[in-house]
Parts: structure tokens; sequence; C-alpha cells
């Protein structure tokens, strides 16, 4: 509760008062000063106002001045001068001072402040070799001697001479450690030193250079001892056992925290400033932060605090300062200072004590209140500390319950408020209130009445007791209202009857100075309620009589006298009880020589002998129930002055302390005083002695002289005095001794090396004097070093001593500091002498910093100066096959500087360099020479004859050469192609492509252009330092191409019957691809039916053309495009447009046939040109309308001819009259149809309804047939077809057998007539056959044959395309007039699979077979002559990526894979560099494998290797020997190999049974058909999907004279698809080896040999010798077939290439595709061959055609001289083959460079001749069949169609006319043997 009101009323105090202290710089705690330039310290306290401050020693003593030494100034600064080493005093120069600062608000001091005066001392700091474990840490030490450790630091440190900038595993302590984390080999190898510097003189040393030591152990952590040991200069993180990696890290980080972390101490003492009262409890509280050791000490007004009754310390540290009824002397400063280590921190509060006696502020006043009406009453005190409020009611504590409340609270000024509140007043709560405050202070009171209406009453009234000679007050205790008067009675008088008697208005009585006899007695109180009634009470007064002292005094004394003295009490009430005391302390009778004896009203107080004890206050105190009072006097014994000490003569010793002896004692206690008489003879007068700071008077009467000087000698008087008897004194003789001191010596003095020195030095004082040298801290003795010799005498002039020491001659190791001493019985005296022997400074140790293309960095440390100032420097360097004289020099390099430049070097030149150093003595030798190589740098020159030459519209070739070798300034690495448009709207920012150098001559086409855009291009060489400048710009402008857009804004402007008017818009200039030509209108008619007309085109140069001769009433397709130099361009969109009627074309036919006696009927076709919508016909003179094809015509004679004929009309009018016929009715006429014939042409899946109309009589009967080859079929009706009853044929879903000729016969008694009509059923158009003509990197050119058109026009062309391995296709639609496609943008190096489709207006047609083609490119290779790695050191490795060529597409990624041998993990790396990559974080001396893979767009390129890094010392490691013992490699090699030995044992034991078997068929062939050239051939078995056919098998099978080598593979066809048969994915290059993949099982072999439709293929790969190249023409195929009718569909794949790349397999074939279903395309293909003109000079010939027996090993060869065998061909169960090949042409006669697909099919026909190529068919005509056979020509000659079908006319008769019977033979010719085959003869 104390702390918490204490707490309070300190925040919300006053200010303390108007003085302050303060201190300016409490954290002063240390001052270093030279002793040559002296220092000057304010004083770090202060106040306002102005505060008086002094200096102390830390032990208390004052600060005095010393002459020349120190001194004090007005404004409390402390100087002190410079001096000489002799005149060194520990108590001035290196002492604790604190200075005060002392005002009214107290006394401060602020915390002590070392002094230290620091001398110019010689010496060297070390660092010691240290040793660490790899991978733990090292700390170098800076060990600098204990002398200059304090104020010498650390300012860096070297490595190898460069300076260590903290950072990575580098770190700096506070304390000057260097600290090495992680450490590493190669820390083993460079040297380490500190360089320091002296804080006050600014000299700098470095150290000698200390070495690492580094341990490898066993990183096995088995045990972990940790510490982080701080000291005083450096820290260091140990490990006594194995480092584990953990703890390893959490020791350097605590270590770091140590390191970077000074523990500070920080000091808060709370409150700040505190006014209170006295007798208040004070409470301080000093928190300390910081280090938690640290000791605490209080002081108030700079004296300690001691706990006493008072003062009381608490708290672990002494942190809490307890003030118990603080009294008014203890206010002052406080101060509490923390201290750890030399460390010192202090606060300061100040405490201010006063009056806190309690004043009441603010009262309540009286009033009157009625019953239950509520009032408040208020009272505000002051006071310290804050006081308690406390209320009565007419002297009685108020009731506290619900209707009486009180509260008290204290406000922000410090006031206490107190309130009173009654809720329900009544008539008893009327009265005197009183409030009352109280503190340890006092109290205060204060009151007045309150009163409740009522009926007045009076309390109960206690009687009083009081105190004579002290007022009293008496309270009236009525209560009630209203009352009339309150009169006091006193023996039945009215009161007041005296002056000491008050009566107040609210009827209280006061009686003042009471008196016992007038004033104890009874007093009556009466209240006049009403006029003649009043109500009284009676209070009786006691008085109580206070004891009086009568006045004593003690007399004066002596020692030894008797003393007599009573205390007597006058009077007052008994008993009465009578006590000693002396000062303070109750006497005890009986001790000390005292006795007390005391009577009823009398104390007496006897010494017997009175002595000096005796001395002091006495007290004597008397006491009864009424008061307690007492009397002090002072009892004072004298003594005269006399010495305990007397003074006597005494030395004094210069520059030290004296103190000069007299000791008095005496009462009171004597003054001593001193006086002085100057000189050593007899002194003559006296004078007193100054008293300032040097000097002072001890307590104990002695002279101090704090710092003795030679004034101080003479003749010294102690005088001492009390006023007792006679002053007494007594002198004595001060003799001052001066110690041996140095008066005069060089500080510094420079030698020649070589030359002889001399060194002097003077001294002075007391004699003996001795002179002693000192080289460094040796003593030098000449009789052991004759190089040093010493004189000694003394000066004739003064009492000086001279010494002189000569050095014959001065050395390098002169360069130290010498020093003089002087001795003798007083002291000892030491001059310093630094000398500097000179010489020319040693070479510099110079380095290169870095080496550039033209310039190096140099840097060096200049080791040895020779002790003189390096004036300049000298660099030389020359190349380093030149001699000296031919060197170039840099001079007079500044001395400031410690690395240079070297410029205009040339790239990539070896350079020896060497350096010079200056001082004023001379030059130094050379430096240790250097060899250098400066860098490559960027090519001076750019490359050389550069030419452009455009290719194509989008590609410009540009050649050039290489830079002149004088400016390559290295090796070309590659160059960068620079190229921009130089065109309109172009950004003029080059584009630019990069490409390795292969030679001095270069070529590089850029692809991708603008077509017909100009370009400029520059070229610039790089090398690995850079790019070198571009060559002048040189513009081309790529070739024309078509227009890429089409003519803007095509539209009609007018359009009639049959002429339309187009106009168009000039396509966008960016688009046109080069100069316009003109334009071509293509148009095409739209028929009704759905079929389009002939496309015809107008060529013009104009934005507009008229199109004539239009069909009327026509819609027409209308496009626009622009064409140029080379080609048309893209079409615009189709323009629709419809001519406009006419009249119509005469109706095609009529018929008129009577039907009957008097009618006609009439029907005729209508108009082949209608020329608009039909709205009628005219039969004669009108037609009921148009959809009407026949009319009957009524009223006709009978016999009467007519002639009838037929007009259309339109809305254009009346067309022509079709052709008259003639007609007359007749009774009964035969059966005519009134049906036209003709050709129906209808899209499939439709119903169709042919027409048969017929008339007669009688009625004639209908019938429809179908023509078949030679005969007639009747039309059967079913649910496909039906005839209605009036005759027409209805066909539904027709499909493509539905088409041919239908023939309606119409027949009755009288006769028949017969129509055909040929119905044409157009069916999606039949499935193009597609081949790839060229290919790039990027591109696919596509060429194709469209198949049948299916009875419609093609409409256009739909490509599909994906990469190989996906089936995500993309469309492109193609226009139908396109033979030809080129897919752009595709990925280089990649399969593609394409698909094509026709479609026309029936729908799409059947998607030809899938193509694959690969763009060109390959996967990454490593060129193996170039360097894998460019570099290797201990910890990383730079790869050589430049080694990887691309394989003609960009590499997009490069893999790496590395791990130390023996290791499972591996670590990988992903770069999409091109040039150089590095290994980073690898072990030191470990071998590593490695494994790259380079990527593009192709595939990826692998590449393994081994490495080793370096040792830490640079130098190789051995290869890896195994540790395992030869037993163990033998068991590993046996346990790998034998499982690859037996595998290799059962492939060759298979191969050489299928080798033996293979012979043997073989042999049987070469025996019946020696006399062939042919390959081998490998039959597929049933049991085996693939078959390796290797070099050998070729060179067995193989006629050595035979120039090719053909492999050819056949097998059955195949039941479903089952894609390519041909797996090249395992063919690698530098291998002969082809593996054929034969995916079908043998089930599915064995059900294709039972299916009818089956088709041979084959595969013809032709393996040349390695002298010769040759061309490989493939095959590959897709069949897929079906048992139940559904058609077949089959896909050949043809490629070529170079036989040398063969081996190359799949990655050198480019595949196309046929989509052609009948056999004959493969006789396309073979002309188709030849026309290449990759092969226009090869030689084809047909090499062989096998008929295999599947059921046996027979194997028989198809020629032209064995028509049976041919013959047995036809079996359709017999598989076989054939093929072509095209024999190699001269080197000469191809071009070498290219690699293209040539397409050359081999596909089986459908027919049953399916084992040979059918090329054409023959057809014989004769009149007898004889003559067919006897036939030498043929009458025609028939390529083989799609369907195949021919015309015969004009064909030979034997008597030429009709009916003629002839024969007719169709032959076919075969591709393998020109042998005539009859199939059959027909009779027609």
């Amino acid at each position: 509760d104390i702390v918490l009101s204490f707490i309070h009323y300190s925040l919300n105090s006053e200010d303390v008062v108007s003085t302050r202290l303060y201190f300016v710089n409490a954290s002063l705690q240390r001052v270093t000063f030279s002793s040559s330039v002296g220092v000057s310290l304010p004083c770090p306290a202060g106040g306002a106002p102005h505060a008086v401050l002094r200096w102390y020693l830390a032990t208390g003593d004052d600060i005095y001045d010393v002459p020349h030494i120190r001194h004090v100034h007005a404004n409390g600064t402390l100087q002190l001068y410079p001096f000489s080493p002799s005149a060194f005093n520990s108590f001035i120069h290196d002492n604790d001072y604190f200075c005060t600062a002392e005002n009214q608000a107290g006394k401060i001091r602020s915390p002590s402040i070392r002094v230290k005066a620091v001398f110019r001392e010689p010496y060297t700091v070390r660092v010691a070799d240290q040793r660490s474990m790899r991978g733990n840490v090292a700390v170098f030490k800076c060990l600098i001697p204990s002398a200059v450790q304090e104020y010498v630091s650390v300012v860096s440190w070297e490595k190898d001479t460069v300076s260590i900038v903290p950072g990575n595993r580098f770190f700096l302590t506070l304390y000057g450690a260097l600290y090495i984390s992680d450490v590493q080999k190669e820390d083993a190898l460079s040297t380490y030193r500190c360089i320091t510097k002296h804080k006050y003189s600014g000299e700098t040393r470095q150290s000698n250079g200390a070495r690492l030591s580094v341990l490898v152990s066993d990183p096995a952590c088995t045990m972990s001892d940790f510490a982080c040991a701080v000291s005083d200069s450096y820290v260091l993180c140990l490990t006594l056992h194995a480092l584990c990696l953990t703890l390893r890290v959490l020791c350097l980080t605590l270590c770091v925290l140590c390191l970077t972390h000074v523990c500070h101490v920080w000091v808060t003492l709370s409150p700040k400033n505190l006014k209170t009262g006295i007798s208040s409890t004070v409470i301080l509280s000093c928190a300390v932060q910081g280090s938690p050791h640290f000791t605490v000490s209080w002081f108030r007004n700079t004296e300690p605090v001691l706990p006493d009754q008072h003062f009381s310390i608490q708290g672990s540290h002494n942190e809490t300062l307890f003030i118990t009824a603080a009294q008014k002397r203890h206010s002052g400063a406080y101060q509490c200072f923390a201290t750890r280590k030399g460390q010192t921190a202090q606060d300061f509060s100040i405490i201010l004590l006063e009056d806190g006696t309690p004043r009441i502020v603010s009262s309540f006043s009286e009033r009157v209140v009625a019953p239950g009406e509520p009032f408040s009453l208020m009272c505000a005190a002051k006071g310290a500390p804050p006081p308690t409020i406390t209320w009565t009611l007419d002297d009685e504590p108020i009731a506290r319950d619900s209707a009486h409340r009180a509260s008290q609270y204290t406000l922000s000024d410090g006031s206490t408020v107190s309130h009173v509140n009654v809720s329900n007043p009544q008539i008893r709560d009327g009265g005197v209130y009183r409030c009352a405050a109280r503190n340890s202070a006092g109290s205060a009171e204060y009151q007045a009445r309150i009163n409740v209406r009522g009926p007045p009453s009076i309390r109960a009234m206690r009687n009083i007791t009081a105190v004579a000679g002290r007022n009293t007050f008496i309270n009236c205790r009525v209560i009630g209202y209203p009352y009339y008067s309150i009169k006091w009675y006193k023996d039945g008088m009215l009161l007041p009857d005296n002056h000491r008697q008050v009566v107040y208005e609210n009827g209280t009585l006061k009686l003042s100075d009471v008196q016992k006899g007038m004033d104890e007695g009874a007093y009556l109180c009466s209240v006049l309620i009403q006029p003649q009634l009043s109500i009284s009470q009676t209070v009786y007064v006691t008085v109580k009589v206070p004891p009086l002292i009568q006045p004593f005094d003690f007399p004066p004394t002596s020692i030894g006298k008797l003393m007599y003295i009573a205390c007597v009490v006058s009077s007052g009430d008994m008993p009465i009880r009578i006590t000693w005391r002396k000062d303070g302390q109750e006497i005890v009778s009986g001790t000390s020589g005292v006795t007390i004896e005391t009577k009823e009203f009398m104390s007496s107080l006897q010494i017997s002998k009175v002595s000096l004890k005796h001395n002091g206050n006495y007290t004597c105190i008397a006491s009864n129930d009424a008061a307690t009072v007492s009397s002090e006097r002072q009892l004072i014994v004298t003594v005269p002055p006399r010495f305990r000490v007397q003074p006597n003569n005494q030395d004094g010793i210069y520059g030290k302390s004296g103190v000069l002896n007299c000791s008095v004692d005496g009462y009171p206690p004597p003054k001593v005083m001193w006086k002085h008489a100057k000189g050593i003879g007899n002194p003559q007068q006296y004078h007193p002695v100054p008293l300032t700071g040097r000097i002072q008077i001890m307590p104990n009467g002695s002279l101090l002289i704090r710092h003795v000087l030679e004034e101080d000698r003479g003749y010294y008087l102690c005088q001492a005095s009390n006023g007792v008897g006679s002053d007494i004194s007594k002198s004595m003789l001060l003799t001052v001794k001066i110690p041996a001191m140095i008066t005069s010596h060089p500080n510094t003095t420079m030698a020649i090396k070589g030359q002889n020195k001399e060194l002097n030095c003077t001294a002075r004082g007391e004699y003996p004097i001795i002179i002693r040298w000192e080289r460094g801290d040796t003593v030098i003795d000449p009789d052991r070093n004759p190089r040093y010799s010493i004189t000694t005498s003394p000066n004739e002039k003064s009492d000086e001593v001279i010494s002189t020491l000569k050095l014959k001659p001065a050395e390098r190791g002169d360069s130290v500091f010498f020093s003089c001493h002087a001795i003798n019985s007083y002291g000892e005296g030491r001059g310093l002498i630094q000398l500097t022997v000179q010489e020319p400074p040693d070479p510099p140790e110079l380095e290169v910093r870095e080496v550039k293309d033209r310039s190096m960095n140099l840097r060096w440390t200049q080791r040895f100066d020779g002790n003189s100032i390096i004036t300049s420097y000298d660099i030389e360097y020359k190349n380093k096959s030149d001699p000296w004289e031919l060197k170039h020099a840099t001079r007079k390099i500044s001395p400031t500087n410690n690395q240079a430049n070297i410029v205009e070097l040339h790239p990539a030149s070896v350079y020896s360099i060497r350096m010079y150093s200056y001082n004023k003595i001379g030059r130094s030798q050379a430096s240790k020479e250097l060899t250098i190589s400066t860098e490559e740098a960027p090519p001076d020159g750019p490359p050389m004859d550069v030419i452009l030459q455009p290719m194509t519209s989008q590609s410009i070739r540009v050649t050039w050469k290489a830079p002149k070798k004088e400016l390559q300034n290295g090796v070309i690495r590659g160059y960068q192609i620079g190229y921009r448009e130089n065109g309109p709207g172009s950004n003029g920012q080059y584009s630019i492509v990069e490409m390795k150098a292969t030679g001095d001559s270069e070529v590089y086409t850029l692809d991708n252009l603008k077509k017909f855009a100009q370009y400029g291009v520059v070229v610039q060489a790089f090398n690995r330092a850079g790019t070198g400048p571009s060559s002048s710009e040189i513009n081309a402008t790529t070739l024309e191409d078509v227009p890429s857009q089409p003519p803007q804004n095509v539209r009609a402007i007018t359009v009639t019957s049959d002429e339309a008017v187009i106009t168009w818009s000039e396509p966008p200039r960016m688009t046109l691809n080069g100069v316009l030509k003109g334009y071509r209108v293509v148009f095409w008619s739209l028929f009704p039916d759905g079929e389009w007309g002939e496309m015809q085109n107008i060529t013009t140069t104009r934005e507009q053309v008229e199109l004539r001769g239009l069909e009327k009433f026509t819609n027409y397709s209308v496009q626009v495009l622009a064409y140029t130099q080379a080609g048309d361009g893209v079409r615009s969109n189709v323009l629709y447009i419809q001519t406009r009627e006419d009249h119509p074309g005469p109706p095609a036919g009529i018929k008129a046939v009577p039907s009957s006696a008097s009618s006609v009927v009439v029907s005729w076709l209508p108009p082949h040109k209608p020329n608009g919508i039909i709205r009628k016909y005219t039969i004669y003179c009108s037609s009921p309308g148009s959809e009407v094809l026949f009319y009957r015509i009524t009223h006709l004679t009978r016999g009467q001819q007519y002639l009838i004929w037929a007009a259309a009309v339109t809305t254009a009018g009346r067309g022509n009259i079709s052709e008259k016929v003639t007609v007359e009715p007749a009774g009964k006429a035969p059966a005519k149809i009134l049906s036209f014939g003709g050709t129906v042409t209808t899209p499939w899946m439709k119903e169709v309804r042919l027409p048969c109309s017929s008339v007669g009589e009688p009625t004639p009967t209908i019938k429809w047939t179908k023509d078949s080859e030679d005969s007639a079929i009747p039309v059967t009706q079913d649910g496909h077809r039906n005839i209605l009853v009036n005759g027409t044929l209805v066909l539904r879903s027709v499909k493509a057998e539905d088409s041919g000729y239908y023939t309606c016969t119409a027949t009755n008694t009288l006769g028949f007539d017969t129509i055909i009509i040929n119905l044409v059923v157009q069916v999606p158009p039949d499935q193009p056959r597609l081949t790839v003509s060229t290919t790039s990197t990027s591109s696919i050119t596509l060429a194709w044959i469209p198949g049948d058109n299916g009875g419609s026009s093609i409409r256009g062309f739909v490509l599909q395309y994906s990469v190989d391995n996906t089936e995500e296709w993309r469309d492109v639609f193609i226009s139908s007039s396109e033979r030809s496609f080129k897919l752009d943008n595709l990925r280089c190096g990649t399969w593609y699979k394409v698909k094509l489709a026709a479609k026309n207006s029936v729908g799409a047609g059947r998607i030809s077979e899938i193509i694959e083609a690969k763009t060109h490119g390959r996967e990454p290779q490593f060129n193996k002559d170039q360097p894998l790695f460019t570099h290797i050191n201990s910890t990383h490795a730079r790869l050589n990526l430049q080694g990887w060529t691309s394989g003609g597409c960009p590499i997009n990624a490069v893999l790496l894979d590395f791990r130390p041998k023996g290791t499972w993990a591996w670590h990988s790396v992903r770069t999409n560099a091109t040039t150089d990559v590095f290994l980073a974080e690898l072990r030191e001396a470990t071998w590593y494998e490695l494994k790259m893979k380079a990527c593009n767009s192709a595939g990826c390129g692998n590449q393994t290797s081994q490495f080793a890094t370096l040792d830490y010392d640079g130098s190789t490691i051995p290869p890896i020997k195994s540790a395992r013992g030869e037993g163990d490699d033998v068991k590993k090699l046996f346990s790998i190999g034998s499982p690859v030995i037996l595998v290799t044992l059962g492939m060759a034991l298979l191969f050489i049974i299928r080798k033996k078997r293979k012979e043997k068929r073989l042999k049987r062939l070469r025996a019946k058909w020696s006399h062939w050239t042919f390959c081998s051939h490998i039959s597929l078995g049933e049991d085996k999907a693939t078959i390796p056919v290797t070099d050998t098998e070729f060179s067995q099978s193989v006629n050595p004279q035979s120039f090719c080598t053909g492999v050819s593979v056949h097998h059955p066809a195949l039941i479903q698809n089952t894609g390519p048969l041909i797996d090249m994915s395992d063919i690698r290059p530098g291998t002969s080896k082809y593996r054929f993949t034969n995916p079908v099982s043998r089930k599915s072999v064995k059900s294709a040999h039972s299916t009818r439709n089956r088709y041979s293929s084959q595969w013809t790969l032709t393996k040349c010798q390695a002298s010769t190249p040759a061309r490989t023409l493939t095959s590959d195929w897709r069949t897929v077939g079906s048992q139940h009718g559904i058609t077949v569909t089959e896909s050949d794949s043809y490629s070529a290439s170079l036989s040398q790349d063969t081996d190359k397999g799949r990655n050198s074939m480019v595949s196309t595709e046929s989509a052609s279903s009948t056999y004959e395309e493969l006789a396309r293909a073979y002309e188709h061959a030849k026309l290449e003109e990759h092969l226009q000079h090869a030689k084809f010939e047909i090499t062989e055609c096998f008929i295999s027996d599947s059921s046996s090993d027979q194997m028989t060869t198809g020629t032209n001289d064995n028509a049976d065998s041919m013959t047995s061909m036809s079996t359709p169960s017999e598989p076989g083959i054939c093929r072509f090949t095209a024999s190699p042409p001269k080197p000469q006669d191809y071009d070498r460079g290219k690699n293209v697909a040539v397409p050359i099919p081999h596909r089986a026909n459908k027919s049953e001749f399916n084992h040979n190529v059918l090329l054409k068919y023959n057809m014989y005509i004769t009149v007898t069949e004889q003559g067919l056979v006897q036939n030498s020509g043929p009458a025609a000659s028939v390529p083989t169609p799609q369907f195949p079908r021919y015309r015969v006319d004009n064909a030979p008769t034997s008597h030429g006319s009709k009916g003629q019977q002839f024969f007719m033979g169709i032959n076919t010719i075969f591709l393998a043997a020109p042998h005539i085959y009859t199939k059959n003869i027909l009779r027609i």
C-alpha cells in the first residue's frame, strides 16, 4: 500500500524545484591521452542555476593544482599538461577521477573516469600459427603487448598481402581477432597478418605471417563438446572432439552472437524527481539492463548511503532503497551506480522533503434540510504524503449504511477529496459534521452544522478531559430544527463570563488556556425550542495539569572536577516520572561515573570525576497523565592543547607526496596553523603556508604536500591553540631531494645504414648518478658487443651528466627504440630515443590482380620501405620473347598507390613484368619477374567479303570470310548475323542469329524472312571474349512470291442475263510479296443438280473485268486473285452471282403419239437452256403450265396428220419452238413411251425416280432391265427397288453399284417402245495419292494426285497432320485446284504424320493412307575433337558446351548429372547455355562420373565421361584404386559376365542354325538361277517378329562381284491395320544391321492365308559398298482386309536415302504415301521415279520376282521364260514379291548434299493377278476368234485407269452392216515380264 500510494503521488506531484542537476556526458568513463599532448577534461555534470563543479580522486581526495602538471579551471575543466616521462606521477597521470555538481537541488557525482597518460613505447605485434580441423573454425589472435594493448587496436587483416573483406567465411571480431569458419584445405596455402594502429600516435604495425594447419578427420560424429569462450580479446569456438554439423552450426551461431555483441550496462532510477512530506516513506528503484553480472551502490549528495533506522537497501542486487520516516535532512540528489568489469552506469533522482502537515483547501457550509431531502458534503485537503480524510457527526463516527455513504479520491494536483452522501436524512442525521485530514506529518479539521427540520432534542453528551494551558471545545449536540437559541451555563452563570470563553452561533463553547481551578466543573447546555420552552443537558469538564521543569544549567568545568545538577518539577499533577538522556541515549545510573538520584518531583545528576567523555547534551524529561516535557543543556569540559606527535626534520622527494607530521589534542579541539620560512639556513621570517589543493592540513594537524617542489624546501612551524591555556608551536626543516631524471635527449633520430651514429642523453639529480643504455628491452654491454661504445662525463657548466652511445656502424636491426636510464638513490628517469636506420627499400612483392585483353591490373605490397618514405615506383614490362632492352616502362608511380593498370597491351600475348621502388636513399632491387598472358579481346576487324544471295522468297544466303588474322584477337568461335528489314514500317532493329565458326569461309541461310522485302545484313565475328565490329550493311531483296492476301472488296456492279461486271481493289501492298503483274478472275457455274461447270479464268491488269458469254439464269462463283512473277496469290472469298432470266431455249425433245381416234398425247423435254424459271409451255397457242411435260390434245380428226411443236415461256417471254413432229390420230395405237431417255445424275444415298410414262391401245405393259456386261438383268422389286403403276422405277438409298444403264420397255399387241436411262450415282471422291516432294528443317512440301472424283467435281482438299507420336491432328483446307502444299512452322528434326481427303458435292471422300515424313535435323552429338573441360580446380569444373553440334536443330536444353564415383545420388544441373557451364561445390581431390544429355526438338544426344578435381594445392590425383582384393574383382566380373556369356552363346547358336537353313535355300536358288544377280532373300517365318540382317550375312549371300546387296522381306497380307512393319528404332550410326519387325502373331498369319483378297507386299533395302554411294528405295505399308465384303484399304510408304546413311535408319528416311487403291499405280510410281531429278542418272532394272511355297522351303523365281510358272502366280493362296532397284549413278551425276524422297510404289493389284505389276491393257478386236489370236498388233493400248473401261469406235466389220458379230480379247502387260496373258474372248 505504501508503494502504490507513493507512486501515485509522485506521478501527480508538482515540479520539485526550479533548480535542477544534469549530466552532460554520463558515459565518459575512460580518457587516455598522449604524454606529449596532454588533455582537457570538462566536468560531465552540471546544473541550473549555476552549479559548483569540483573534481576529486576516486579516493575522495580533492584535486589540487600542480604547476605545469595539473590545473582545474574556474568552469570546472580539468587540464593535464604535456609532460616528459621523468615527470610521470601515477597519482596524477594514471588514476580515477570524478566530478561533482552541487546547487540547491543537491549534489551529484559522475562515474569514476579513468585518466591515463600514454608514452611512446616501443612494441611489436605478432600472430601465432593455428591448427584446425577441416570444416571447423579457426581464430587468429593479434598478440599485442599488454603495456600498449589498451590503446593499440587491430584495424585490418591480410591474407597473402591482400586485405580481407569481412563476409562469406571470414569475420573480424570486435576485439580484433580473425575468425575463419568452415575451414578448407586451401586456407592452409595462405599466410595471415594483422595490421594495428596506435590510437594516439597514429603509428601502424604489421605482424609476422602466420600459417594455418588444416587437419582432416573422420566426419563421423561420435561425441561433441563445444564451448563459446568470450575473452577481452577474441572469441573462440572450440570443438574438443569430432565436430557434428548440427552442433557446429549452433556453436558458430552462438559465437557470432558473442562476436557482434558487447554487453553494456544501462541504469534507470525511478522516480526521477520527487517532492513529498516529512515522515513519509520513499522508495527508489534502480533498474539495471544489460549484463546480468553487476553490483549496485547508492549515494546521496555524492556520499555513500549507509543503512540505519531510516535507510534500508533491499533486493538481490541492492537495487531498491527504502527511506522510512523521511526527515528534512534526507532531501538531496540520490544516485544509483551499477558496475560490471570496469563499466559503470548511473542515474540520479532529486528528492525534496517538505512540511507536509495537511490543510483544508475546500469545505462545506452550514445548511438546513428537510427530512428525506438528500444532501452531500465535500471536504478537500492537501498534504505530503497525501492525507486521509475521516468524518464524524457530533464527535461520533458516521455510520456506513445504505443511507450514509462516503468516498475518497486524489486529484492530479495531489489534493485528497472526500464526500459524504446522505440519501434519506432524518432528524438524527442533523448535527455538527467534522472532516479530519491526517497524515504522518500532522492533521487538520473543519466542522459545520447541518440542521434537519424536526422537533429539537439534545444527544447524550460525554464528559471531557482538558489539559491545562491548552484550548478545549465543547459542542452542544442539538438535533432538530428550528430552535431559537443555544446557551451555556456554569454554576448558574450564563457564559461567557471572561475573555477565555467564547460561544459560537452554532452553540459550540471554546475554552482558551484552560485553568484547573477556574475551568473545571459542570457545564449546562440549554436550547430554547419555543418561546417559553427549553431543553438542556449537562457535561462535566476535568482539567489535568502537565509538569513544569524549572530552568537549570551546567557550570564551566575541567577534567577531574565534580559535577552536580538537579532537575526540579515545580508544578503538575502527580504522579510525575523523571528520566535523563545524553546525546539522545538514556543514561543508566552507575555507568561512566554518572549517578542519578530521583525523588517525587526532583532528580539529580552527579559526576564524581569529569573527563572529556562526559562532554555532550543532557536532557531532563518529566511526564504525567497530562503531558511529557523536557529541558536540555550542554556540558563542556575544556583541555589545553598539547603535542601528541611533534614535528621533526625530514626529507622530501621531488614530485612525490610528503607529510610533515604534527598531531595535537585538547578541548575544544585546537586549531593548527603552519608557517614556512624559505631557505635552509637559520629561519628569518615565517609566513603562513597557503593552503591549496596541493598543500592541505590533515585532520590530525599534519601538513600534506601532495606534490613536493623544490621551492617547498625550508623551515616549517606547527602552531596549535584552542583558547584554553597558552598556544604551543614546534619547527622542523624540510630538505627536497631531486631524483635522477633525463633532462635532454632526442626523441627520434635518423641513421644511414653502414654509417656510424651517436646518441646523446643528459641527466640531472642527486649524486651519484648512474647512466644505463638499453636497446629495446636489452641492456647494452659494450664489452660483449664491440659495435657499441658508451662514454659518460659531467657537464662542467651545470650539475648535469652527459652520456653518449656510439653505433659502429648502423644496421637495419638498429631501427628500434634506445633508452637511456638515469639512476640515483631517489629515483630513476628514462629517455626514449627512436633510431631509424634508413636504406634503399626492399623490392615490392608484385602480384597480378586482374588480366584483361589489353590491360592488366597489378597490385604490390611494399614489405620494407628502408625506413624512408617511398617516393615512387617503376614498372617495366616486355614481350616474353624480347630482351629487357626492348622493355616498356611506367615511371614515377605515386607512392600512395598500391596498384596500377598497364594498358595498350595486345590481346592473347605473353608478357614479363618486374617492378622497382624508390625512396630518398635510392632504388630497390628488381622484384620477382612475373609472366602473364593477356585475355582474348573481341575481334577488332569485321568479317570480309560479305555477299548476299537471295535463295527464295523467304531466305537469303549469306557468305563471308573470317576477319584478318591480326585483328581476330583470339580464336574465332562463331558469328552473329544481324538482319533487319529496310522498308517502311520496320522498326530498324536488327534480329540476331548466331552460328559456330567452321573455317575461313562461312555460309548461312536466313530463313523465315518477309517475302519480296529488302533486308540489310551485317556480320560480326566473336570469340571467347566477345563480339567484334560488324561488317558494313549490305542490302538484298528476297525473291518474289505469290501474294498472301486476295484483292479486296470484290463485288459485282452489274449483272445481265449473259454478262457481269466484277470490280475489286488492290490487296494491301505489304501482302503482294512482289511486283503486281495483274489479276485473274476465276469463275465457274453452279448447276441446280449441285455440279460445277468448267472453271474459267480471265487475266487483266485492271481492277475490273467484264464476264461475257455467261449462261443465262445461272449461279456463278467468282474469285479474284492477284499474281506476281512468282505465281498466283490467294483467291478472294467466293462471290456468288446469278445471271438474269432470258428467253428460254427450245424444248430438248418432243413426242406426239396418238392416244385415240381423236386425241394425241404430246410430251417433251425441258429446254437444255431454260434461261430462267419455266413458267409454262405453249403447244400451238398455249400451255397450261411449266411443270407438265406432256399434254393430251383431243378432238382431233382421225386419219388427219397434225404438225405439233412446243415452246417454253419464262418471265422474259416465249422461247424458241421445238422441232416439229407429225402425228396422225388412230383408233388403236402401238405402245409408245412418253418419257425420254438420257442420263440421270444423283448423289448417293438418295431416292431416285426414273420415269417411264407410256400410252397405247391396248394399255402397254412396262418392263425394266439393267445392263450387266453382255446381258440385261430384269429389275426385281424389293425394299430397295420399286416400280410404280405409272411405270416409274423408284430406287431408294442409291449406291455406287446402282449406277448403270436402265432400259424401260413398253409393250402392247401393236408394238413396243424402249428408252435407256443412264443412272450416274455420285459418291464421295476416292482417296488421293499423297507424296512428299521436299523437306526442310521447318517445312514439308506435299504433292498429290487426286483419285476418282466420284462423279462430282472436287471442291477442295482437307489436309490433316500431327506429330508422329501424338494423335492431335490439325486441319488445313486446300483449294481444289491445288496439287501441292507446304506445311510451314514445323519442328526441326521431327517426324510428322500426314493424311489427305478430297471433298465434292456429296461430301468428304476416303482419307488417304497416313504417310510419315521427317523435317531435316537430328539430335545433338558431341564432337570428340572438342575438349570436354576447359578448366578444373579443386572445387569447380567448367564444361565446354561448344563441343555439342546441334544436328541442324537449335539445342534447347543441356542436362548434366554428376556424382562422386562410388556414390549413388546424382546431382543434376539443367542449363540453356550453349557455351560454358560451371559445376560448383565439388569435393577436392575426387573422381567424378558425368552424364550429359543435349536435347533439341529432334531428340537428345548423350555423352558420358569421368573427371577428377585437383587437390587443395593444385596437384592432380591418381586414378581410383579399388580397395577390394583381387578375388573380389574376379567374383564381381564372373557374376556380371556369366549371364552375358550365356546369352551370347544362345544367340550365336540360334544364328548358326538359321544360317545353315538359309544357306541350303540359297544353294538351291544359285543352282537354278546361277545367271541372275540378286540379293539375299529372307523369308519371315511365323515364329519370329524380328530378323536382324548383319554385314556377315550380306557378305555370305552375295556374289563379291555384285555391286548391290539387297534384302527383301515379304509376308502375307494382314487382317487388320498393324502399323508400319519396319522398326528402325534400334539402328545407330556406325552399324550395318537392319531390324524388321513383324507384328503379326502366328494366329493372324494363318488366318490371312484363308482370305481370298490378299495382297502381297515387300520391303527393299539395298546396302552398297562403302566406297560407292548408292541410293536405296524402300517401301513400307499397312494392309487392312475383311472377310465380309468390306472394302479393303491399302497404304504404301515409299522412301529413298543414300546407302551410306541406311544404317542411320529412320532418322534419314523421308516417307511418302500413295492413296491409290489400284495395283497399276505401282507402274506409275515406277515411271515417276524415273522422272525424279535425283534419280535421273540412276539405272533402273527389275532384279527378281520370287514365288514361295508357304508349305515348304522351296523357292522359285518367276521370269519371262517360264509361262507356266508365271501362270501359277494367279493362285491367290501363294504370296509373292516383285521389285525394281535403281543402280547408283556416277559420283558426278548426282548432288551428294541432298537427301530427297523418291516415291517408288510397290502395290499388289486387287485383281487376281496379284503377283506382278500390271502396266497396261492391250485390246484386240477381230471378226473371227482365230484372227484374234493371230493378230499381230493391238487395236488399242489402254493405260490402267481407275475404272477399266474403253469405248471402241469404228469396230472392224466384214461386210459393213449393222449386227456384225466380232470377237474381242483383252490382254494384260506386266512389269516383271512382257508376257501376254489372254483372259477370255468375248463374242460381240
